[in-house]
């Protein structure tokens, strides 16, 4: 079997091909790409003759995976796969799979690093300090006890959760499937809209589906707390960010901590949160840690070895 990495997974190359070697060492051969596709054409040539390919979080267009005619399998080394042309792989029966759970710790620990940023300022702290001002003029709050709105339980809501629960905060949760382990540790299902008018900090964990796109806009705003905050590390469509950012300019919440957006960043100067008062935004780096970065090669290889051993795992398509 051929297996081609097709965009970099921010793992040095040596290190890669020392994860892989129990596949290689079976005589499968490994093509690595240390940089981006420029176009689909480009992608063509790089997949033509391929049997699995390994992608990260770029774009993989139907027209490109049509084209690879040995192509059987595709591991995203990812934990979303919207970006990549499910249609197009269930015409030519392509399993495609994820690396389920990578970057749960990773995005769980960005979460507080926006809330704590949001509550305590430290960012326009550290630049009043520097311009030799004090801490005159802004609000300050503790996390402690305030209420945390996760929606969204699944491996990273939940690990949000928990999290909050060690802080002290009271949580409560929204998911169409309810998490027994959180129910016990005291964490209440809400309905969303309910979940909205109660929390202190509103943070999601959803995917991206049709069922999902644009949750949040301006009626789910006009619903949350003058007073709170909202959090997304998710997947950036589901968020009218106009929306937010028009909610945030108007004072009818206080904040937001935005890594996602309806586009891959760099983003294009007239995206209104660049604007927006009081919004921290950061270029989708919740799940880029150097750890993860390694947790989810080993994982994507995983995936690939048990593919080629006829026991498929983390499938999200087939």
């Amino acid at each position: 079997m051929k297996i081609t990495i097709l965009e970099p997974l921010a793992v040095e190359e040596n290190k890669l091909e020392q994860m892989a070697k129990f596949i290689t060492k079976e005589g499968h051969e490994l093509e690595i790409y240390n940089t981006i596709s420029k176009d689909d054409e480009e992608a063509k040539l790089r997949v033509k003759d391929t049997d699995i390919l390994i992608i990260a979080n770029s774009p993989l267009t139907g027209e490109v995976i049509r084209s690879a005619r040995n192509l059987k399998m595709i591991a995203v080394a990812f934990t979303g796969y919207d970006h990549v042309e499910l249609e197009a792989c269930k015409e030519r029966h392509i399993l495609v799979s994820n690396a389920a759970g990578y970057s749960t710790t990773s995005v769980a620990e960005l979460v507080y690093g926006l809330i704590i940023d949001l509550y305590r300022n430290i960012l326009p702290m550290d630049k009043a300090t520097r311009d030799g001002k004090t801490k005159a003029g802004y609000r300050y709050r503790d996390l402690y006890k305030k209420t945390i709105g996760v929606v969204g339980t699944g491996a990273i809501g939940k690990h949000v959760a928990n999290i909050a629960l060690a802080f002290g905060c009271k949580v409560v949760a929204y998911d169409k499937d309810e998490n027994n382990s959180l129910k016990f540790s005291g964490v209440k299902y809400l309905d969303l809209e309910e979940l909205l008018k109660v929390s202190d900090i509103v943070t999601v964990h959803l995917p991206l589906l049709e069922s999902t796109r644009k949750l949040f806009g301006k009626k789910e705003f006009e619903l949350m707390k003058e007073d709170a905050i909202f959090i997304n590390t998710a997947r950036g469509p589901i968020v009218d960010n106009d929306a937010l950012a028009e909610a945030l300019n108007e004072n009818i919440i206080a904040g937001a901590g935005i890594d996602v957006f309806e586009t891959e960043p760099p983003l294009k100067g007239d995206e209104k949160l660049l604007k927006a008062k009081n919004a921290i935004v950061t270029p989708h780096i919740a799940f880029f840690t150097e750890e993860a970065m390694v947790r989810r090669a080993e994982i994507t290889f995983d995936n690939v070895n048990s593919w080629i051993n006829k026991s498929p795992k983390n499938i999200v398509s087939n």
